[in-house]
Formats: C-alpha cells, structure tokens, sequence
C-alpha cells in the first residue's frame, strides 16, 4: 500500500485479542491500545478500517472492551470495529452493552461460515445479525479448501500443507457437497471454489466471504466467483446437499 500509494482504495481488516504469545485471549483496555499501535506500525498505515475483537474473552467486560474501541475511534486510529467467533448470546449481549451504555457496537460478525460448517451462523445469529444490520464476512468459506474439490480421498490431502485440516470433511455429507458442487458447476462451466463462495454470497444475511489465494490464478477465479449468478434450483440443490 505505501509503495503504490493506493491506500484509499483498500479496505484494511484486522483482529485483536487472540494469544500473541501472552499466554491468553485478551480483549483488555490496555491490551487494545498496545495492540492496536503495534498493528498500525506493521501496516505502514495510520488507521485500520475495521478492528476485529478475535476470540471472546470471558475475563474482559464487554463495557471494558467497548469503551476501549470507543477512544481508537475518537483518535481516528479506527473507523468501524467488530468482532468474530462471537456466538448469538454473547453478541446480544455486547450489543446491549453498547446501547446501555452510549458505546460504539460491533458493526460486523465474522463467523465461520460454508457449506459444510453452518450449524454456528444459521439460527439465531443469522437472526440477530440482519434485525440488527450487522455486517457478517464468513471465514473458511471453502471449507479449509474442501470446497474447491481437489480433496475427494485421504490420499489427496498431501496436495496442500493444510491437507490435514481437511480430513475431517471426507464423509458421506462432505462427497455429498461435492457432488452437487460438481453438477452446478458444470452448468455454468465454472470451478467448484466459485460455485461455493457465489452459494455464501447468495445466503442472506451474508455481506461478503473472506477467501484465500496462493496463485493469480487463484485470484481470477476468485474475482469470477463474485459475477456469477447461480439460479433459485442451483441454490436448492446446493443447500438440499448441505443440509
């Protein structure tokens, strides 16, 4: 961003809280504040964009937590926060928290979140989140790369260093998912990855997926996934297959 000059144009997203070798998730007033500079510093930048509260932290109020963002915000080192791995009761309660106490609420939920692994957002935190208009970014979108259908067998799990976490999608739901992904992308002669992240995309309530890539190649499909428009029985199929 600093070489190209292009930081007006990119939406910058991080996370705070998570054990960074202090032995604890930690979402303390004083921990943010550190952090904080310590990201902005790594970045080469003077604000983030959104800031992310990374794990809950049961130790940690949310008031403390909150009024925390709420002087990022007021330094302008911050513009939006919010938080992930939150589920629906602890986020209302954060949300109360904030309207109790004229604090800045989280303004987005970044949930795990894709074909496979939907039981945590469908139900009451996808409720919550469109009643209260909260952004959702969904994490692992392709299922840890499940989704891109290079793993059909546990031979196939050496193809990438996080073969492994794949392992546990090698059931009879997980093939499947493929098999439908497998149908509908032929229809619309795209990638299996596509067909997955343009399913998250369609789900209401779902602002955008985070997905990953190691290739340009990788990122043109990614970039594909975002125009393509699979139809209401696509949907069906896809969400009968994942159910």
């Amino acid at each position: 961003m600093k070489s190209r000059g292009n930081r007006d144009q990119v939406v910058v997203i991080t996370k705070v809280g998570s054990d960074m070798g202090q032995g604890k998730k930690d979402l303390s007033a004083a921990y943010i504040e550190k952090a904080i500079d310590a990201s902005l510093k790594r970045l080469q930048t003077d604000v983030v964009d959104l800031y992310l509260s990374h794990w809950p932290d049961s130790a940690t109020p949310y008031e403390e937590t909150l009024g925390a963002y709420q002087k990022l915000l007021a330094k302008g080192k911050i513009r939006y926060a919010g938080a992930s791995n939150l589920d629906a009761g602890q986020l209302r309660a954060a949300l109360d928290v904030a309207s109790l106490r004229g604090l800045p609420r989280y303004a987005v939920l970044e949930p795990e979140y894709n074909l496979y692994d939907r039981s945590s957002f469908d139900g009451p935190l996808h409720d919550l989140c469109v009643a209260g208009g909260i952004g959702v970014i969904t994490y692992f979108s392709l299922a840890k790369g499940f989704l891109s259908g290079k793993y059909r067998s546990e031979d196939d799990l050496g193809k990438s260093a996080r073969g492994d976490g794949v392992k546990a999608y090698l059931d009879a739901r997980g093939m499947r998912i493929l098999t439908a992904l497998d149908a509908v992308s032929a229809r619309h002669s795209a990638k299996q990855a596509e067909v997955a992240l343009a399913w998250v995309m369609a789900r209401p309530g779902v602002t955008a997926p985070i997905a990953s890539a190691t290739t340009l190649d990788q990122v043109d499909s990614l970039v594909r996934a975002a125009s393509l428009k699979i139809s209401a029985d696509d949907m069906a199929a896809l969400d009968k297959a994942s159910a």
